[in-house]
Order: structure tokens, then sequence, then C-alpha cells
């Protein structure tokens, strides 16, 4: 069973990112069709062609490889000096595809009769904007969609009253010599490992007193070294008592508000306490929000996938070493396609269920937020502009306009459209790039996954 549930995971991300970039690309679509420009191919993927049907004008079809996407309208560059009359150069929205039409030193097209007001690049600046924005502002609506329906049905995690088991320690090791303890090997077993606690016990009570409180769990602890203690748990939906014999060893030092105090010289104070081998959170449960929650939670997503856009450059010296020298991966660290996959497996087989909760419907609004979580990611990323993304495309429309509006104000004649084929060379860069980058990421998602549930 769990098998099956990772395959249905893994399949049904598979299904949503397929659905995410036909959607991306009906965003082209409609509204390059709405202004009139003739689009001759409607493609999902790429590669070789699985299955197409013509519509009117434009050929609609599947591509063996679901990885991406295109339309391809006529005229998408205007004329070059030397080229024959009535023909255009081929291309598409699609990243690679427009790569490929361009290295074509041949690509032309031609533009049949009645057709010459129907290429892309005789559009007005905003008619271009709008096309070429409409593929990342469709992404942006579906994480819009995904993320209110996450928020406002099932809601958010929101800190409850008490504390749960976080994780249990394995063997009893000083506080100071912790972070340097890499093995148990010959170390005695903590008093939860040998009493049964598990991650994810919820404390009901200790030696008779309520655990109210992260904070309880150690201030009712810490007097009973070498006492049996009955510890009340919840699991599963039911009360289990356990007796835990804390035994004494050295701890940090706690405040009231239960963090750790810290000497002059920056290290962590000590002391000579009861011990129990337990790290407490708080408990959470799924609340769902107003939708008036959902904007700025919104614009918190944005902003911090621009913001990780930005230092992907940086992560990726931490995936190269992940990959080839053994480094962990970074729970926050880029991932492939291959990579989300994979956590969508695990969320469904219940491997992630400290992140996800621990039922079905938890798991599957789990893998709702994830494809949310990847259309505002594929948003922000298209509105780089750099070719071949559709950023680039959009800047190239913008100068256009300001080169214009720069020769009106100086009575100058009409400078005319703008070829951004003529940017080709940073844009086989930029691909060349993205090509190592996920080549790069695929191959750290197979031999050092990023491991989310710990």
């Amino acid at each position: 069973m769990t098998t099956l549930a990772f395959v249905l995971g893994v399949l049904a991300m598979a299904l949503g990112v397929a659905a995410s970039i036909a959607l991306h690309e009906v965003g082209h679509l409609v509204p390059a069709k709405r202004f009139g420009v003739k689009v001759t191919q409607y493609m999902v993927g790429f590669g070789p062609t699985v299955w197409s049907r013509r519509r009117g004008e434009t050929e609609y079809g599947v591509k063996a490889i679901p990885l991406g996407g295109y339309i391809r309208m006529i005229g998408m560059f205007p004329p070059r000096p030397g080229d024959a009359p009535g023909m255009l150069r081929a291309s598409s929205t699609g990243r690679f595809s427009q790569l490929v039409d361009e290295a074509r030193a041949a690509s032309l097209e031609e533009v049949k009769a009645g057709d010459e007001d129907r290429v892309f690049y005789r559009l007005s600046v905003p008619k271009k904007v709008v096309v070429m924005m409409g593929g990342p502002l469709m992404n942006l609506l579906i994480g819009v969609v995904l993320l209110t329906l996450l928020v406002t049905v099932h809601g958010l995690p929101t800190a409850q009253p008490g504390a749960v088991v976080a994780s249990v320690a394995q063997c009893v090791v000083p506080a100071t010599d912790a972070s340097t303890t890499t093995s148990c090997a010959g170390k005695q077993p903590t008093p939860a490992l040998a009493a049964g606690l598990r991650p994810g016990d919820r404390f009901v009570s200790i030696g008779g007193q309520p655990v109210r409180e992260v904070t309880d769990v150690g201030r009712l602890v810490r007097p009973e070294a070498g006492h049996s203690v009955p510890v009340v748990v919840e699991r599963d939906g039911r009360e289990l008592t356990l007796t835990v014999t804390p035994i004494r060893n050295t701890v940090a030092q706690v405040d009231d508000q239960g963090r750790p105090v810290t000497r002059p010289d920056g290290s962590i104070a000590t002391t000579e306490a009861g011990f129990l081998g337990v790290t407490s959170s708080e408990p959470s449960a799924y609340v769902p929000q107003p939708a008036s929650a959902v904007p700025g939670i919104l614009w918190d997503g944005v902003s911090r996938t621009a913001a990780a856009l930005v230092d992907i450059p940086g992560r990726m010296v931490g995936v190269w070493n992940a990959a080839f020298g053994g480094a962990q991966r970074e729970i926050d660290g880029p991932m492939s396609v291959v990579g989300v996959g994979r956590v969508a497996g695990e969320a469904s087989a219940g491997q992630l269920d400290g992140l996800t909760g621990g039922t079905v419907p938890d798991r599957l609004w789990f893998l709702v937020g994830l494809l949310a979580g990847l259309n505002l990611m594929l948003f922000v990323f298209n509105l780089v502009p750099l070719l071949p993304l559709d950023g680039g495309h959009v800047a190239g429309a913008l100068w256009e306009g300001a080169k214009r509006q720069w020769a009106r104000l100086r009575g100058a004649p009409d400078p005319g459209y703008v070829d951004v084929a003529k940017a080709l060379p940073i844009a086989y860069t930029v691909a060349i790039v993205l090509i190592g980058m996920s080549a790069l990421l695929v191959y750290a998602d197979v031999v050092n996954p990023v491991k989310l549930g710990g």
C-alpha cells in the first residue's frame, strides 16, 4: 500500500505540473488569438509528437516529454535586412523550442496572403506585453486559486496549548558533548527511548501535573532524577500511561521562557538535573483562515520565492557539494521536478506526516500546497527579463515602446520594431546555464535528495 501511495503521489504531481504547463500556454494562446495573431501550434511538452489534432488554423498536441510547452505564432520577430519578401523567421513561446527554431539558419516561414497584419511583431506594445505576460499570470492565477482553497478550506497550522514529542534521543549524552557526538555505541539508552515515547506523542500530564505548554516538560522532569514518574500521552487518539525514570545528566540551563541561558563568553550555561531525552514542540492544528488572509500569505510566498531565485547561484554550490561530496542537502534549497515528485510521493505514502499531518486529507492538501508553490515559482521565474524566458520578450516590447516615445518627444522618425532576436547570444548562454543547473539538480535529487522527514 505504501508503494502504491508513493506512485500515486508522484503521478498526481506529474499531472499537476503538466496541467500547469498546459494552462501557462493557454495564457499565451487566448490573448494572441483575441488580438488576431495567427497561432499555428499549441503543444504541451517537447520532443516527438505523441498526439495532435488540427482545429482551424491551429494544431493542438502533446509531445513525448511533458516538461515544457509552447505556442507558435507567426512573425514573432520582425524581418531582417535581406530576408525574402513575405518570409519571416519562425519562433514560439517555448524556451527550448524557440532556441531550436533560431538555430536553424534557414528557419523562415511564409506569411500567406491575408496574414500580413496577423504577425506578432506588428502588435502594439501593450498587446505584446499582454500576450507574453499571459503565461506567467496564468501560473499566478493557479497559485492564487490553490492557495485560497488551502488557506480557507483546509487551513494553516496554528499553535495549540500543550506539548508534543518532536524527537527522541537514542542515547544519554551530556549537553556539553551533544554537538560533537556522532555515535551511540556503548552509551546508555535515554529514559524516553526505554519508556517507549515516540515522536508525535502529545503530553497530557507528567507526574500527575498537566502539561499546558512546552516549558512544562522540562520544569516537571528536571526535579525527578532517579524517580519513577508516570507520563500520560495521547497517541492515535488514545491516552497511554508510560513510566519513565529521568536520570541525572548535564543539561542546559533555561530561563522562565524555556530559552537556553548563555554565559558572558557566549557558551551555553549547564547544570545537573533530571534528563528524559526528548525535544518538545508546540502542537498545532489546521485552522481555516478568512479570505482576507490570502493576499498577505500570497505576497509572502511570492517575495520569498523571488528571494530564493536570486539566491540560487549560491545555493547551487551546496547542491554540487551534496551531489559529489556527500554534504547534506538544505531543506529549503532548490529541487528539480524529480525532487518535487519524490516529495509528493513521500507525502502520499505517509513518510512526511510530521509536516503534513497524519490523515489522508492532510496529505492531499500538502500536495495542493506543493503545486501552489510550484506555480508561484513559475510565475516569478518567467518574469526574469532575459530570453528565452517570457520576461525577455516583455522587456523587448517595453524597450520598443520606450524608444518610440523618446523619438516622438524629440520629433525624430519612428525607430521601428525592436528585434529581440538580437539578444539570442544571451539566450543561448541562459539556456546552457539552465540546462546545466537542471541536470545537476536532477542528479542531486537522485543520489542525495532533500530529506524533509528528517
